[in-house]
C-alpha cells in the first residue's frame, strides 16, 4: 500500500501554502471600489469585508487610523472653496492644496502597482511622511497579493510600520502591517521574523476588541488572515500541530461570516481534514471530510469536481483507518466523476491510488493487472511512471517475488533520479517508500542507503524538517536492527527533537524513537538512560494508545528490563507485574506473550532474593509527555515506521 500521504499529495500540496492574498485581495478591492468622498479613498482599509459599508470606521473611532483622511478632508473642503476660481488667481497654498487633492485622485484612481508606485514618488514630495503610512500600506497589500516582489512589498510595509507604530497607539491599520510583513516575511523564507509578527498582530487585535476600539466584527477579515498566515508559517517550521490549531481558527471565523452552506466552506472544511491527515489524524480528519463532500454535493451535485476530490479524500482517510473496503468504493466514485470530466491526470493517479487499495485487501493479481493498464497510459520518464513501479514492486513483495519487485524498483529509481532537483520532496517520499521494500525484503544496507540520500535532500528544506525526523528515526531503526548501534544513536536523539516540535511531544511517533532509543543504550551499557527514555515511551503510549495496547506493555516490559539491569529489581517486578496484567486482558490471542512475561517475572523474582532492600534505586519520574516504540516486536515496529513517513 502506498503511503497514505502520498495518496493527499495534490491536496496536501495546497494545504501546505494556502492563499493568503484574501486580506490583500479584499481590501484591495474595496480600496478601488470606493465611491469617490470627502473621504480618502486609501483608508480603503475601513471596509474590511464585503458587507462592511463607510459606517466601519465609527466603531473604531479610538484608533489612530484616520490622520490621513482628516488631512484630506480638511484639505477639499478648502479646495471646494477655490474651484471656481481662475488657475492664476490662486496663492500658492491653495496651488498646493489643489495639487495634493489630485495626487491623492491619482492614487485612488490607480490600477496597476507600477501606477501606484509612480503617484507614490511625487506624493513623498507634496505630503509629511507621517500622511504616507496608508499609502504604503495599500502597496505593500497590492505587492503582496501580486507575489513577484517580496523584497519590495517588505521594504513598503516596513515603511507603514514606522509610521503607523507610534506612541504605543494601536489600530487596524497597524494590525494588517504586521499581518504583511508577516506574509512577505514567509515568501522570503523568514519563518522566525514571520512569527514574530503574526504573534503581533494577534495581540493587538485582541486588544482592539478588548478595549472596545473595535468591534468583532471589524477585526474578523484581517484575524482569519493572520491565523491562516500563522498556519503556514508553522507548517513551513514542521509544527504541524500548532499550526492546525490556527487552521481550526480560521475555519471557525469563517463559519461566523459566511453562509452554512457556502461552497467556501465546504473547502475549507476539506483543508482542515488535509492538515489532520498530514499528521496522521484520521479519525479527526473523518469528520469534517464529509462535512466538505456534504456541502459540495448539496451546492454542486454528485457529479462536480470538489466532489471527486472530496471522495479522493476520504478514501485516504479510510486507508488510514484500515477501512479498505470503504476507502475502494470511494476511489471508484471519484473515478467516474474524473473520467467523465476529462481529468486524466487526476484518474490516472486515482488508478494508481485504487491498486494499493487492492494491496491492502490481498488482491495482488488484481492490483497487478490495474497497474499493467496504467503504465501505458504514462510516459516514459514521468514521476507517474515510477509511482507504478513501486505499487509493482509492492504488489510482487507480497507475493515474494522478490527479483521482479527489485528490477521494478530499479526502474522507479533510475526516473526518480532525474527529477531530484525539479521535485525533491515528491521524490523523497517515493523514496521513502522503495527503502520501506527494500527493509520487506531484507535489503537493509540498501534501505539504509537510500534513506541517507533522502535526509540530504529534505535537510536543505526548511518546511520538511517533519520528514527528516521521520526519516531519521527509520535510519537510526535500521542501524540499531543491524547492530550498527553506536552509530543508530545520534539519528534516533535527532528524529526525537525534531517530531516533537512538528508533531506534539504526545505523538506516538516520538514513543516509538524513545523506545528504540532506550534499546540502543541498553545495548551499549547505559541503563540509567534507557529507563529514562522508556519511562517517556511508556508515557507516551498509556496517552496516546491506552494501557493495553500490546506496543505500551513491551515498553513496560523494557523499562523492567532497565530497571533490572540497574539491579532496581523491586521496580523491575512491579513494571513487570503490571505487564502481565495487561496482558491477560488480551485473552486467547496472546497465551505465548502471557507465558514469556511470567517466565521473566521469575527471573526477576530470583534476582532479587539475593539483593538487599537498600540497594534498590528510585524510579525515575516519568514524562508528562512522550509515546511508544518497541524493539522486540520487528514487525509492528515495521509497521510503525512506515506511518511515521506517511
Amino acid at each position: 500500500m502506498r503511503k497514505v500521504s502520498s495518496f493527499a499529495v495534490p491536496h496536501l500540496q495546497e494545504y501546505t501554502k494556502t492563499s493568503f492574498s484574501l486580506i490583500s485581495k479584499d481590501f484591495i478591492s474595496h480600496f478601488s471600489s470606493l465611491p469617490s468622498t470627502s473621504t480618502n479613498p486609501i483608508n480603503g482599509y475601513q471596509q474590511i469585508s464585503p458587507q462592511s459599508s463607510n459606517t466601519h470606521l465609527k466603531s473604531c473611532s479610538k484608533t489612530q487610523s484616520l490622520h490621513f483622511s482628516n488631512v484630506k478632508t480638511q484639505q477639499s473642503q478648502a479646495f471646494n472653496t477655490l474651484v471656481e476660481q481662475n488657475p492664476s488667481q490662486l496663492s500658492s497654498r491653495q496651488r498646493k492644496i489643489k495639487e495634493r487633492s489630485e495626487l491623492e485622485e491619482a492614487f485612488e484612481s490607480a490600477k496597476t502597482i507600477q501606477e501606484m508606485i509612480q503617484v507614490f514618488q511625487e506624493m513623498e514630495v507634496s505630503f509629511d511622511e507621517r500622511e504616507l503610512g496608508l499609502p504604503c500600506l495599500r502597496i505593500g497589500l497590492k505587492l503582496d497579493q501580486e507575489g513577484e516582489d517580496p523584497e519590495k512589498a517588505l521594504s513598503f510595509a516596513n515603511k507603514a510600520l514606522n509610521v503607523l507604530d507610534r506612541d504605543d497607539k494601536l489600530s487596524l491599520p497597524l494590525a494588517m502591517t504586521l499581518q504583511l510583513l508577516g506574509s512577505t516575511c514567509y515568501s522570503l523564507k523568514r519563518f522566525n521574523d514571520s512569527l514574530g509578527y503574526l504573534n503581533r498582530a494577534n495581540r493587538v487585535l485582541d486588544k482592539l476588541v478588548k478595549d472596545g476600539s473595535c468591534s468583532d466584527e471589524d477585526v474578523r477579515p484581517i484575524l482569519h488572515a493572520v491565523q491562516l498566515e500563522l498556519c503556514n508559517t508553522k507548517t513551513a517550521m514542521g509544527r504541524r500541530e500548532e499550526a492546525l490549531a490556527n487552521l481550526r481558527k480560521s475555519l471557525e471565523l469563517k463559519e461566523m461570516t459566511l453562509e452554512r452552506d457556502s461552497k467556501e466552506l465546504g473547502k475549507s472544511n476539506r483543508d482542515v481534514a488535509e492538515a489532520y491527515v498530514a499528521i496522521l489524524h484520521f479519525k479527526e480528519a473523518l469528520p469534517f471530510c464529509l462535512k466538505a463532500l456534504d456541502i459540495h454535493k448539496a451546492q454542486l451535485g454528485q457529479n462536480s469536481v470538489e466532489v471527486a476530490h472530496d471522495r479522493r479524500l476520504l478514501g485516504v482517510i479510510y486507508t488510514g483507518l484500515e477501512e479498505h473496503e470503504k476507502a475502494l468504493e470511494q476511489n471508484q466514485l471519484s473515478k467516474k466523476v474524473l473520467k467523465n470530466w476529462g481529468l486524466d491526470t487526476d484518474l490516472l493517479r486515482a488508478e494508481i491510488d485504487a491498486a494499493n487499495m487492492q494491496i491492502a485487501l490481498g488482491r495482488y493479481d488484481e492490483a497487478i493487472n490495474t497497474l499493467k493498464v496504467v503504465v501505458q497510459q504514462t510516459g516514459k520518464e514521468s514521476e507517474d511512471r515510477a509511482m507504478v513501479f513501486i505499487s509493482m514492486a509492492k504488489a510482487l513483495c507480497n507475493q515474494e517475488k522478490f527479483t521482479d519487485a527489485e528490477k521494478c524498483l530499479e526502474i522507479a529509481s533510475g526516473i526518480l533520479g532525474k527529477k531530484e532537483k525539479i521535485s525533491p520532496v515528491e521524490v523523497a517520499e517515493a523514496y521513502m517508500e522503495i527503502s520501506m521494500l527494500y527493509e520487506t525484503m531484507d535489503k537493509f544496507e540498501a534501505a539504509i542507503s537510500l534513506l541517507k540520500r533522502t535526509l540530504a535532500m529534505l535537510e536543505k528544506l526548511p518546511q520538511e524538517q517533519h520528514s527528516v525526523g521521520s526519516v531519521s528515526a527509520r535510519v537510526g531503526w535500521l542501524l540499531l536492527l543491524t547492530g550498527g548501534v553506536q552509530h543508530a544513536i545520534p539519528f534516533l536523539e535527532d528524529a526525537a527533537e525534531r517530531l516533537k516540535e512538528s508533531f506534539g511531544s504526545k505523538h506516538y511517533a516520538v514513543g516509538y524513537v524513545y523506545n528504540n532509543l532506550g534499546a540502543a543504550y541498553l545495548e551499549l551499557d547505559r541503563p540509567q538512560s534507557a529507563a529514562q527514555v522508556f519511562a517517556y515511551a511508556k508515557d507516551i503510549m498509556d496517552v496516546s494508545l491506552g494501557p493495553h495496547h500490546t506496543d505500551t506493555i513491551e515498553a513496560c516490559q523494557n523499562l523492567s528490563k532497565a530497571y533490572a539491569a540497574m539491579g532496581s529489581y523491586q521496580l523491575a517486578i512491579n513494571f513487570q507485574e503490571k505487564a502481565i496484567d495487561a496482558w491477560e486482558g488480551h485473552g486467547p490471542s496472546a497465551v505465548d506473550e502471557l507465558k514469556e512475561a511470567h517466565r521473566l517475572l521469575e527471573q526477576l523474582k530470583k534476582k532479587a532474593s539475593g539483593v538487599s532492600d537498600g540497594n534498590m534505586m528510585k524510579a525515575l519520574p516519568l514524562a508528562n509527555s512522550s509515546e511508544h516504540v518497541v524493539v522486540s516486536a520487528i514487525e509492528r515496529q515495521r509497521n510503525a515506521t512506515k506511518m511515521l513517513n506517511q
